[in-house]
């Protein structure tokens, strides 16, 4: 925040943002409000979305719909609805998108991405993109709403392409997105990963778990941490900030760990390292860490949350990277 402000008071004379069009689709929360209120202290006009349909936060939006920003976000939206905000908070009228995009999981990058594909397919065949061609009930949303467009607007997401200027990316899930279609060419703008920046990484990743993981676990549960057994899966950055908190709240704790020095860093830290299957049985609070990628891995994550949860009776903690 401090950073923020700092912008704030060195560039603002400046302005130079005058003119710039931005779209974020990030948690909308009360540090989102500093940061879009720094954007457009700076020139900035800015339109806004949340990336999650749990993490808005109701009167941080209606403070930055009231003064700074359009907003499209509240909590607990459906997913119909998360869509919806999204494709609202792109859409800056005929001329074109936004100029900037300011990503957290990819979704408004994909959205841009997949109307293109709709569109150059429409223009070369006539073919309307078609929702019962997938089983994954977010994605028919998304190309409903693509197709809904196609019928107003047929070059609405050419036009944003045309005019972005790129993307940052905060997550990795996004950042997985991003690096799969420069890989097969099909990335449409230039993009910022910001997620493998050190200061996320190593900063935000370690100390932003470290201090609110025990805060989300009591909120939750109500649960005393002190005296109880506790699973941590993984010692990377996130690891060491989830494993590190619980320690300080009077909790045994237990990693898991493939690499072989991230493993060995935890037992230098006092931690036991076991596997999984090893201890089931016995800990009290586990915490897995995961992103919303594609593939089995997350699936996976989901189904043994899930087991542990209703199955098991166990406290279970998901901490998103």
């Amino acid at each position: 925040m401090p950073g923020l402000i700092s912008c704030r008071t060195e560039f603002g004379p400046s302005q130079p943002f005058k003119g710039a069009r931005i779209t974020g689709s990030l948690h909308m929360t009360i540090q989102t409000v500093v940061l879009i209120e720094t954007l457009t202290a700076l020139g900035a006009e800015v339109r806004w979305c949340s990336c999650n349909i749990f993490s808005t936060q109701d009167h941080a939006a209606a403070a930055i719909a009231r003064d700074s920003a359009a907003v499209f976000a509240w909590k607990g939206e459906t997913l119909q609805e998360y869509w919806w905000c999204t494709e609202r908070a792109l859409d800056w009228g005929p001329g074109g998108g936004p100029d900037l995009i300011v990503d957290d999981g990819g979704d408004a990058t994909l959205l841009i991405h997949e109307g293109v594909k709709a569109e150059e397919e429409y223009e070369k065949s006539g073919k309307l993109p078609d929702p019962s061609s997938t089983d994954n009930a977010e994605f028919q949303i998304v190309l409903t709403i693509i197709r809904d467009g196609l019928k107003t607007d047929p070059k609405k997401y050419q036009k944003m392409k045309q005019r972005l200027v790129g993307v940052s990316e905060e997550t990795t899930t996004g950042v997985k997105r991003l690096y799969q279609m420069q890989a097969n060419g099909t990335l449409l703008f230039p993009a910022i990963n910001v997620n493998d920046s050190v200061t996320k990484s190593k900063f935000d990743n370690l100390y932003g778990c470290r201090h609110s993981l025990p805060d989300g676990l009591m909120r939750a549960t109500d649960v005393m941490i002190a005296g109880k057994v506790a699973f941590v899966a993984g010692y990377g950055d996130v690891g060491k900030g989830c494993a590190a908190a619980l320690k300080q709240g009077g909790a045994r704790v237990i990693v898991s760990e493939i690499d072989p020095i991230c493993a060995l860093q935890a037992l230098m830290e006092g931690f036991q390292v076991l596997p999984l299957e090893d201890v089931v049985s016995d800990v009290d609070i586990f915490i897995l860490q995961w992103w919303w990628g594609e593939g089995g891995f997350w699936v996976y994550v989901r189904i043994l949350a899930v087991r542990l949860f209703w199955v098991l009776n166990k406290v279970v903690g998901l901490c998103w990277i």
